[in-house]
């Protein structure tokens, strides 16, 4: 009889349990996928605005890049390695390193494609003096997907 009711209630419990995950799951989905009032909005590579910062204009609020610098202060002409991952892109997806120069958003010739494993590795070489704003970034058919900005100070 004990192990009747032991049984009963393991899948009372398993079903509420999935039911809250799939709940609370649908809701996070949707307040990540809103826009936030307070992003800044700057232009695209294409020259659309987008909000700053944000991991996906995409309209699956799936796709997403990180971004590390290697070095947070180099001397002018130094490279700097840039990594991540990302989630919801394809394997050989191209991505690209931009920077932020007058309000928009520019790419720079530092390419890279997502390898097996959802990660990338790109480097770029920082001319400019000063404290150079970078994101990456991948315009594929499924939309536009930007990381979070990173700043590199450039003696």
């Amino acid at each position: 009889m004990t192990s009747v009711l032991r049984h009963r209630y393991g899948r009372v419990l398993g079903s509420g349990i999935l039911c809250a995950a799939l709940l609370s799951g649908g809701t996070a989905g949707a307040f990540a996928a809103s826009p936030s009032p307070t992003d800044n909005a700057s232009a695209s590579p294409t020259g659309d605005k987008s909000p700053t910062g944000t991991a996906s204009p995409s309209p699956t609020g799936k796709t997403s890049i990180t971004v590390t610098a290697g070095k947070s202060s180099v001397k002018a002409g130094d490279m700097v390695t840039f990594t991540g991952r990302t989630k919801g892109l394809k394997v050989g997806s191209p991505l690209v390193l931009q920077h932020e120069k007058n309000g928009k958003w520019t790419a720079l010739k530092a390419t890279a494609k997502v390898k097996t494993g959802n990660s990338y590795a790109l480097a770029a070489k920082l001319n400019t003096k000063g404290d150079e704003h970078l994101r990456v970034a991948s315009v594929t058919k499924e939309g536009k997907v930007f990381s979070p900005t990173v700043t590199v100070k450039v003696n």
